[in-house]
């Protein structure tokens, strides 16, 4: 009997769960297993039949939670499904769980209750007193402040650039992993206030109804790695750590700024450079565990998926010593997971175990061998009206043009994601910001390196770019690519070897 699991989302990690879903093939489990995506986006489903991909599609009326929610309580009685997995966190903190549940659908999703996710994402605030409860390590200093308090927010980041090195904005609400900004001195205090002001003040507005006070969590910036961690729990508490990944959100190379904005990722790789076994046992002590102590305690546990995003210290044989979490989002991360989950060859037994309640049964089956590298083709700048490209203003509409035969034959597997499809013209169409993502998986083999074998991966994406084989046509000029890309994601392979010399 085969297990059917929908992927509800827009984006490229809901059709590449469902795909992996489809095609993994597991050493352990014999089970069957069906990967459905719930709406996905239009050039989604003829790009799957050119593919030939066996992923099936679930249509909603829109994108809103309570279409999500009638497609997938039809989807369920119809046989189309088994379980649903929400990929976008506003499904969950708008209630998506709590309606399927209130109708007795509540044991075929995967995802926190409105409750559990406003503690959680949703309120970041609220996950700092969380962590503080139950011993959750966190930024050294955090302050919950009005942001219209000019005297306090100024008070506050020169005392945590003096004491901690920078300070660190932070919208508490959800904001799709844009919300933070960074302070490194006193004299981009007042630029970063104001554009920060500029960006969030209509969701303040609407979040905050009449009141005038409009909270902003600034804590003290982290030093050390950055490193998040998927993980999976079911009802009973019993979880399962997926292999970590690590993310390039800055919109170019280098440091976050002013001019160089977090993004909703521009790439990532699986695993981190800096993934250990220590590592796993440290995140399970100090944060899953008593994660679940909490909801547990509040009545509130039951199957779902956590990403916490961290903050790592380590010894001179590069051994974690310290954690420090940034904040716990409830959905698969993107572009992270898609290097993550085609490392994985049960991942659909590890839903199915999440919603029975077995996950301490289920262990990952994971390709430890390979590294895995996703890149994000993005919308650079120009078009009518002087665009400035991803993440700023986007131009829309333009045809998408890619060499299939070439990428078939460096085996680099292309996600759509912001794409449209033209059933008249027959042509795909971006739709603009993240246009679509460029996989490669290579196998570390005896004598080789790391970080040997991701500039292999790194320079095939690139020399498949720059030779015109994933194009997205501007309209001033047929001859160009409107598309853009970081060239530098895998490259900290190379430095993470570099951390492990001796004098």
């Amino acid at each position: 009997m085969t297990y059917r699991i929908g992927f509800a989302g827009t984006d490229g990690r809901s059709l590449l769960s469902a795909l992996v879903v489809s095609t993994a093939i597991s050493e352990t489990d014999e089970n069957d297993y069906q990967g459905v995506v719930i709406r996905g986006m239009p050039a989604m489903p003829p790009f799957a039949r050119l593919m030939n991909w066996p992923v099936e599609f679930v249509s909603t009326i829109d994108n809103t939670k309570a279409a999500y929610t009638v497609a997938i309580i039809d989807a369920v009685n119809r046989g189309l499904i088994d379980c649903a997995v929400p990929m976008p966190e506003d499904l969950l903190l708008e209630g998506l769980v709590d309606d399927l549940t209130a109708v007795h659908f509540g044991n075929h999703i995967i995802g926190l209750t409105k409750e559990a996710a406003m503690m959680t994402e949703g309120d970041k605030i609220a996950c700092k007193f969380l962590c503080e409860e139950y011993q959750i390590p966190v930024a050294d200093e955090w302050h919950s402040v009005d942001a219209n308090n000019c005297k306090e927010v100024l008070d506050i980041s020169l005392s945590l650039i003096d004491k901690y090195g920078g300070a660190v904005f932070k919208f508490p609400y959800s904001a799709g992993g844009k919300g933070s900004r960074i302070i490194l001195n006193a004299w981009e205090i007042r630029e970063v206030y104001d554009t920060f002001i500029k960006d969030y003040a209509k969701s303040y507005k609407k979040l905050s109804g009449n009141s005038s006070q409009w909270p902003l969590l600034i804590e003290s910036r982290m030093s050390g790695v950055e490193i998040s961690f998927n993980v999976l729990i079911d009802k009973n508490g019993n979880f399962q750590i997926l292999p970590t990944s690590m993310d390039y959100p800055e919109r170019f190379s280098g440091p976050a700024s002013k001019d160089n904005p977090i993004t909703g990722g521009m790439g990532a790789i699986s695993p981190h450079p800096l993934e250990s076994p220590e590592l796993f046992e440290m995140v399970a002590i100090d944060i899953v565990q008593p994660f679940i102590r909490a909801m547990k305690k509040r009545d509130v546990l039951r199957p779902c998926l956590i990403y916490p995003g961290c903050f790592l210290s380590f010894d001179g044989d590069m051994k974690p010593t310290r954690i420090r979490v940034c904040e716990i989002n409830i959905r698969p991360p993107e572009p992270e997971w898609q290097p993550i989950i085609r490392r994985v060859r049960n991942l659909g037994a590890l839903f199915q175990a999440t919603i029975e309640g077995n996950l301490n049964e289920v262990v990952p089956e994971i390709r430890s061998e390979q590294i895995s590298i996703c890149t994000a083709l993005v919308t650079g700048p120009g078009g009518p009206q002087g665009q400035k490209g991803y993440p700023w203003s986007c131009t829309k509409g333009e045809i998408v043009k890619i060499d299939f035969d070439y990428l078939k034959k460096k085996n680099i597997q292309v996600i759509p994601s912001a794409m449209d499809y033209s059933i008249e013209d027959n042509v795909f169409k971006s739709d603009g910001t993240r246009v679509l993502y460029c996989n490669v998986n290579a196998t570390v083999k005896e004598g080789q390196s790391r970080a040997e074998v991701a500039e292999k991966l790194r320079k095939k994406v690139l020399t498949a770019f720059n030779a015109d084989k994933i194009r997205v046509v501007p309209r001033e000029n047929h001859k160009g690519n409107r598309l853009v890309l970081r060239e530098d994601i895998g490259q900290h392979y190379k430095l993470a070897e570099g951390l492990r010399f001796k004098f």
